[in-house]
């Protein structure tokens, strides 16, 4: 019996049938090796201190130099993922996600590690647009946004896994603590080979309760290769356009296939989407102070509520673990509104989430007692996961098809430059303007929620350009659609 047939069937119910519930295990397993490795070093930051000796800024740089190699990394791996086996090309450098773990647990030296976590940011730089451009590939658009909440999910539990998992063997050794991940990549890897390519533009969707992978794939479509047949614009969406009368830009609405374009072509069209800069921006601010707290999160707790370190780790998964309640809420959230015929449901969610972010940390790190605090840091956990699944489907609605890989490549890129900046931004600031210890990091928490408040603001945007974005996306992939047949001997 393989590791499908145990799925527990309230949880294929949940995901309307077997099949789905192969394709989210699986991308939910890589996201969630891939943010283990974020959360790990958080949770070994004491021991790397003690066995490296090496402050918050050099323990921030390790994140911050893996993040910039990602950003750079992810253009080209955006650019393949458009253009080659996308499950191939993902399991292969998940193997070398391992291999890369495996030798940051054999550095000598505070050099060799962070060369390593060089090598290991530009092997995860390749999981967001894969994983975005399989989803788009897989699930019709009015069931991406409970998806994607899933998917997420195991993004959340990933660094719940790296912070017990590696936070405790490094108790060990934090060698020790980078072996407890380097094992568990190849397992990843071997689930990702065998998942079956999809079609690109909606041939292989996948209907509710389908038992198998494939079973509809048509005739003479070859998995992976943009197809013109099976570009696929149908959906509760394009009708709620349709019905609002709400026309595309007619200047993003071109004659030329984007499968064919060079990335560079493909980045500026790509960024003169107005809701896709609106909804890079809000992401980037958020990760940016994600990346700050999940670097810092058990120090400050160690030091402002005197907590040990495994009761540390112990509020930074309750804080995990809302998330991944906030995460499968606000998935499904914003599909049922969107059911409900409100256009905008999923930019709905996304501010509301935000803003709630941002006040219950400002009211998280403003006291002392973990009375209070407590229950502030589990709404705020619960809010910042909601707010990611709606917008990732919503990225996915703007986008062309055949682009999908490329914009993720450039969000990401985008994305992990304030995500860079997070760790040795929190860290300098920490140890250099606010005196260092538990009152400097406290400091430059509450100064660093500002960020978080603007992500909401710029969301905000998104209401007035969304429903005419999604517009020109549907237009333009049906004018692809009519030129490639139009073009047929």
């Amino acid at each position: 019996m393989g590791i499908f047939d145990r799925i527990p069937a309230g949880i294929i119910r949940q995901l309307e049938g077997r099949a789905s519930a192969r394709v989210v295990t699986v991308l939910a397993l890589v996201f969630a090796l891939s943010s283990a490795d974020l959360g790990a070093i958080g949770a070994m930051a004491l021991q790397l201190n003690r066995g490296l000796g090496i402050g918050a800024t050099e323990i921030g740089l390790l994140l911050t130099a893996s993040s910039l190699v990602g950003a750079i990394a992810t253009l080209p791996f955006g650019w393949l993922v458009d253009r080659t086996n996308r499950t191939r090309m993902l399991a292969l450098t998940v193997v070398l996600w391992g291999v890369a773990m495996g030798l940051s647990a054999a550095a000598m030296s505070y050099f060799e590690l962070l060369l390593t976590r060089l090598a290991l940011g530009a092997m995860i730089a390749v999981s967001v647009p894969a994983v975005a451009s399989l989803v788009g590939d897989y699930f019709q658009p009015q069931r991406r946004g409970r998806i994607y909440g899933y998917i997420l999910a195991g993004e959340l539990v990933g660094t719940g896994f790296g912070y017990v998992v590696s936070g405790e063997l490094a108790l060990l050794s934090w060698r020790i603590g980078f072996l407890g991940l380097a094992l568990p990549a190849f397992w990843v890897a071997w689930l990702v080979y065998r998942l079956p390519e999809p079609a690109r533009g909606g041939a292989d969707w996948l209907e509710p309760g389908q038992e198998r992978i494939g079973e509809r794939r048509q005739a003479g479509s070859p998995a992976g290769s943009p197809n013109a047949d099976v570009l696929d614009t149908r959906g509760l969406i394009q009708d709620l356009i349709r019905e609002a009368h709400i026309e595309p830009r007619p200047h993003l609405v071109e004659d030329r296939n984007p499968a064919r374009w060079s990335l560079l072509e493909a980045a500026w069209y790509i960024l003169r989407i107005p809701t896709n800069v609106v909804l890079v921006i809000a992401s980037a601010l958020g990760y940016y102070f994600f990346a700050g707290m999940q670097t810092f999160g058990v120090v400050f707790a160690h030091g402002w509520f005197g907590l040990a370190h495994s009761a540390a780790i112990g509020l930074v998964l309750l804080f995990g673990a809302s998330g991944l309640a906030g995460a499968l809420a606000g998935g499904r959230v914003s599909d049922r509104l969107l059911a409900r015929r409100h256009l905008t449901a999923r930019i709905t969610v996304t501010v509301s989430a935000y803003l709630g972010t941002a006040v219950f940390l400002l009211a998280f790190f403003a006291v002392h007692t973990l009375r209070v605090a407590v229950p502030a840091l589990m709404l705020a956990g619960f809010s910042l996961g909601a707010a990611n699944p709606p917008l990732d489907a919503a990225r996915l609605d703007i986008m062309h098809p055949y682009l999908w890989g490329r914009a993720e490549a450039v969000r990401v890129a985008l994305r992990q430059i304030g995500e860079a900046l997070g760790p040795v931004l929190f860290g300098y600031a920490a140890e250099h303007v606010f005196g260092g210890g538990p009152v400097g990091l406290e400091r430059t928490f509450l100064v660093m929620l500002v960020p978080l408040f603007v992500s909401g603001g710029i969301a905000f945007l998104a209401f007035g350009t969304y429903p005419r974005d999604v517009a020109t996306a549907y237009a333009y992939a049906q004018r692809t659609l009519e030129k490639e047949k139009s073009d047929k001997p």
